[in-house]
């Protein structure tokens, strides 16, 4: 089979398409064969991560070095990228019992990679789901990794119908993601985002749409029950009086000053940090697919690539013009539901 193979960290450039030996599956697992696979900010990472020092690296430190450890010091452990994917069961291991031959899917393989490929192996048990009908293939690859990070930091806060929430960083996977299912749960939505992206942001159901370009949101007199700050951007300090006397101020990248505040805050009552490591299950890729099916979550692509031109995909997306998502395809057939 084809895949986009790296040996050594670098530019895009060090993604190569080789021919490789076709996986099989165990007794717990499925053979997917990949329609269509996206690019977000974790394959860049993880295609240079010897580049990511503790400082550039968005969680405290002592998350910074597992996460070396497991994706290598000199070069690279895993040595094909791609976390989120869609594609069609073509075969099942003879323990499955969750999916059958012809299956169409979709999910996420995290950390451990590998959907920069014509074919992946991926456990029953893992995040991997029955591809929402409504779908493509294409957009399918795009929804799982952001929906479900944004949906098991959303949770954290119960969010209620009317109240008020800025995401800042509305444009990537986490929060676009974010701005749908805040919507979805009622909330008033303020999206943050560069200037390329406001049409994309409000299309996703922003209320609001700020240009960081152009406003400063921590001025601007507004007040919001939550602040989701995607990439521990802004600070608590800043969004203090932007927050409402019991809001949040919530992230999904954070650093070891980050907890204290956290900790302090939850001791002293008013207004609250909050930072978490999502929790990902089967469950919730399913109810994000009901979420789909129900034109409550969707999908917005940018471009589409060829696998044979990865390397393109992740110049593209690290030149900060993207307006929606970026995915790159297999050589076959990608129209059909």
């Amino acid at each position: 089979m084809k895949a986009i193979v790296y040996t050594k960290y670098g530019s895009p450039e060090v993604l190569q398409l080789k021919e490789i030996a076709k996986p099989t599956p165990k007794d717990n697992e499925i053979l997917v064969r990949v329609h269509a696979t996206s690019v977000n900010v974790g394959d860049l990472w993880a295609r240079n991560f010897k580049a990511i020092t503790p400082a550039k690296f968005s969680m405290p430190f002592l998350l910074w070095l597992p996460s070396r450890l497991f994706f290598g010091i000199s070069k690279p452990n895993i040595n094909i990228l791609g976390n989120e994917f869609a594609g069609k069961v073509e075969e099942v291991g003879k323990g499955v019992t969750r999916f059958k031959k012809g299956d169409p899917v979709f999910g996420s393989r995290g950390q451990f990679m590998g959907a920069n490929a014509e074919y992946l192996t991926v456990p029953e048990n893992s995040l991997v789901a029955i591809k929402p009908a409504n779908m493509s293939y294409e957009e399918a690859a795009t929804i799982s990794y952001g929906a479900i990070t944004a949906l098991s930091l959303l949770r954290k806060v119960k969010l209620q119908p009317g109240q008020k929430v800025l995401i800042n960083g509305a444009s990537g996977s986490i929060g676009s993601a974010a701005v749908q299912l805040a919507k979805y749960y009622g909330a008033e939505v303020t999206g943050v985002c560069g200037t390329p992206r406001l049409a994309y942001v409000k299309k996703l159901g922003a209320d609001k749409v700020i240009d960081y370009t152009q406003e400063d949101f921590t001025q601007n007199g507004e007040t919001y029950d939550v602040i989701f700050d995607i990439m521990g951007k802004c600070s608590f300090a800043r969004c203090k009086t932007s927050l409402n006397p019991h809001g949040v101020y919530l992230l999904a990248s954070f650093k070891a000053k980050q907890l204290g505040q956290m900790l302090w805050t939850s001791l002293t009552g008013g207004k609250k940090v909050i930072c978490a490591l999502s929790s990902e299950t089967p469950e919730d890729l399913v109810f994000i697919k009901t979420l789909a099916e129900a034109n409550k979550l969707t999908a917005l692509i940018d471009r589409c690539f060829p696998l044979a031109q990865t390397a393109e995909a992740h110049k593209y997306v690290e030149a900060g013009g993207k307006k929606g998502k970026v995915v790159i395809t297999m050589e076959v057939s990608l129209s059909a539901p």
